[in-house]
């Protein structure tokens, strides 16, 4: 594992060389194909790589997500290598995320989990700052580090009271089960608002809307996922409260997401509509993990790696429209089918996977959860199901909304799509549509 901080290292190093923009991106590339195979062999038992850093298949899954949206957030950001825009200060913004990222999943101290886990804001904060496409972009780096911050300290105070209580915060030695309801709710609540949870979810739209094409897509892609892995890993400590007050969150994540999907039909902007989308899945992954079942942990962990890919391909499509047509309005954006047809057949596809339809790895994720939430409750197959058509409907008002209708003659004059594009594109739909091949990899918690 050292190794590989080693080389991340390297390569943030090599960021102040302006020129060397797409040699870092496929180090990055070259980085994610070592570590995936030289991890290959591993039984992904919690394994103790170094002093500090270690590795299941938690973490493996989600290191390689990290690698393969960082290489791809260089491949969609050619207009800040093309106009040189702070280039070398991106680069290492990038590097240095993808770096607190990787050890954040592949902590094995809660403490030092939490250190990273807080790390990883600050240069989101300054991509948002630094590189975003409005002013509002200063309410919205606000927005992201005080939502995040308010709910951080609680659970900063609570690994305290462990540490002081356990003598330890290792994976190794979390054995004890508390029965305090304050430490649940301090616990639990941070990670909440990082996936984030209805009623904690406003600062992912303002982010969302605010971010470039890379903060966007590192946010949808990973950055969310945060929340979900740090719940897999406290659960150990409050099994007894989860029994108790999961139903809470459980009800809020339902009823949310059905209202957040209902508001994706309102929506203009397709930022802001893909960004309520990626709420809505969120809100089914947090009910799937509030079952404390195994089916919902299993679909929650693939929901997280399918969604990461699919909403970070459609914002990364909605950029191709925006450099065209410097709108993201989906009233100004008609008729695109006939203009760029090639971008046509990947935002259908990247739609379709978005509704959970086959072959896509959403569709395994979501048949578990909605398996593991009916389970547990007859009286949610009616919020499950309303959420499932809304999701199909809000996925075709986005694709018919900007592929069909007459086109705008003012986007005559741009460029048709390019080689790089649908690179980027082909390289998030084909492991969207691949992983569901081999769909035993879930099965490590039986």
């Amino acid at each position: 594992m050292l190794m590989f901080f080693f080389f991340s290292m390297s390569i943030l190093i090599m960021s102040f060389n302006k020129k060397i923009f797409w040699m870092v991106q496929n180090f990055i590339f070259l980085l994610f194909f070592l570590f995936m195979i030289m991890m290959m062999n591993c039984n992904f038992f919690p394994t103790k790589i170094s002093y500090f850093l270690g590795l299941d298949i938690l973490s493996y899954g989600l290191i390689l997500l990290s690698l393969w949206i960082t290489s791809l957030m260089f491949m969609s950001s050619e207009k800040i290598y093309k106009y040189n825009n702070k280039l070398n200060y991106f680069i290492f913004m990038v590097i240095f995320l993808m770096l607190t990222l990787i050890l954040t999943f592949s902590s094995l101290n809660l403490f030092l989990f939490y250190f990273f886990f807080e790390s990883s804001l600050i240069p989101t904060f300054f991509l948002i700052l630094g590189w975003g496409y409005q002013p509002e972009r200063l309410q919205a780096g606000f927005y992201l580090m005080f939502y995040t911050l308010f709910a951080s300290l609680p659970l900063l105070m609570t690994l305290l009271y462990c540490q002081n209580n356990l003598n330890s915060l290792s994976y190794f030695m979390l054995f004890k089960d508390y029965k305090f309801s304050l430490l649940y709710f301090s616990l639990i609540m941070a990670f909440l608002v990082k996936m984030p949870m209805f009623f904690v979810h406003l600062w992912l739209l303002k982010a969302h809307v605010e971010a470039p094409v890379s903060g966007s897509m590192i946010l949808a892609g990973v950055l969310l996922k945060l929340g979900g892995y740090g719940l897999f890993r406290i659960y150990i400590l409050i099994q007894s409260l989860s029994m108790k007050y999961n139903i809470m969150f459980y009800v809020i994540s339902l009823i949310g997401g059905m209202l957040i999907s209902l508001m994706c039909l309102m929506q203009v902007d397709m930022k802001a509509l893909i960004a309520y989308s990626s709420v809505a899945h969120m809100g089914i992954a947090i009910s799937g993990l509030m079952t404390l079942s195994i089916w919902g942990f299993m679909g929650s962990y693939i929901l997280m790696i399918g969604h990461g890919l699919c909403s970070s391909g459609l914002f990364c499509l909605s950029n191709i429209i925006y450099e065209r047509t410097s709108s993201r309005s989906l009233f100004i954006n008609k008729g695109l089918m006939n203009f760029i047809p090639s971008i046509s057949m990947w935002w259908f596809l990247l739609s379709i996977s978005n509704m959970a339809a086959p072959p896509s790895l959403n569709l395994m994720g979501e048949i578990f959860l909605l398996t593991s939430i009916i389970n547990w409750s007859w009286l949610s197959m009616f919020f499950i199901s309303l959420m499932t058509f809304l999701g199909g409907a809000y996925s075709i008002y986005l694709y018919c909304s900007n592929q069909h209708g007459n086109l705008n003659s003012l986007m005559l004059n741009y460029n048709i799509s390019t080689v790089r594009e649908n690179l980027v594109l082909m390289l998030h739909w084909l492991p969207l549509n691949l992983l569901i091949l081999k769909p035993d990899f879930c099965m490590f918690w039986i």
